[in-house]
This record gives C-alpha cells, structure tokens and sequence, in this order.
C-alpha cells in the first residue's frame, strides 16, 4: 500500500486480506495496547468483524513492518448506522515502543482516515498521550462515556 521512511503500511479489508497474518497481529496487539488493551480473544472478536464480509459487519486492518516485523497495527469496525452513531468506530491502534514518536501511529490513523467513507468516533483514556495526535489529526471530545457493565 504505501512506504514511509523505511516502514510499510498495508490496509487489509473483508474483501483483501490475503497475506494478512492474523495471529501475528493479534499478538503483536495484545502486547502493544499495554494498559489500554483488551484480552486477546476481545481483539481477535474485533479483527473478524472488521474482516467479515457479513452484512453489517466490515471494517479494516492496517499493519506497519519494519523489515517484516509488525511496528504498529489498527483495527477500525464499521458500525452500521450513520448521523446519530458514526459510521466506524478506531477500536485498537498500537505502536511497538521502540518507533514510538517516529510518526507509524499518526500514518497508520491518517491512513484510515483517508481510506474510510464516513464518520470515525474512537474512545481514549483522558491519561493516554496518543490523545494529542488525534486531536491533530482532527478527532474532537465530543461526549464523556459511562458504559454499564454486565
């Protein structure tokens, strides 16, 4: 897809993700997302459906590798509505620590941004510093979250 200072980018979607490994990515994920991630079966329910070419369902992955290891990853999911929900919501990106402040966050969420039709809403912790290259990049607060766990 694209090369940016020695980093290649590839954007996998339901109907292209040949090539794609997934394990490889949901590992580097898990690993990556340190305080803010998810189990690794959460990621993996992500991954599928951004991947899935099931009605309502549907997304995309993007992976950075620096000679053929993974140094950043996202998963972006179609939401299915539109106006009162956006229509994607950013639900991972993470970068390997040591490309951290090298620019793969901020290539990988431009790029989904320009390879997505729609409104994208993402959640933030109000202590993650990756919050300052999305407002940069154009995301604004728009609501507080509470969720109600079951």
């Amino acid at each position: 897809m694209a090369e940016i200072n020695g980093i290649s980018y590839n954007r996998y979607t339901p109907q292209d993700h040949a090539g794609l490994n997934r394990d490889e990515v949901l590992d580097f994920l898990f690993k990556h997302l340190d305080e803010y991630g998810d189990k690794r079966e959460d990621i993996a329910k992500c991954m599928d459906y951004a991947l899935s070419s099931a009605e309502g369902k549907g997304g995309s992955v993007l992976v950075a590798r620096e000679k053929n290891e993974v140094v950043g990853a996202l998963i972006l999911n179609n939401t299915g509505m539109n106006g009162y929900i956006p229509e994607n919501i950013l639900v991972y990106v993470a970068v390997h620590g040591r490309t951290r402040g090298k620019g793969v966050g901020k290539n990988l969420v431009q790029m989904a941004i320009d390879h997505t039709q729609g409104s994208i809403a993402l959640h933030v912790e109000p202590q993650n510093p990756a919050r300052h290259l999305y407002e940069k990049l154009g995301f604004s607060n728009k609501y507080l979250e509470y969720r109600l766990m079951r």
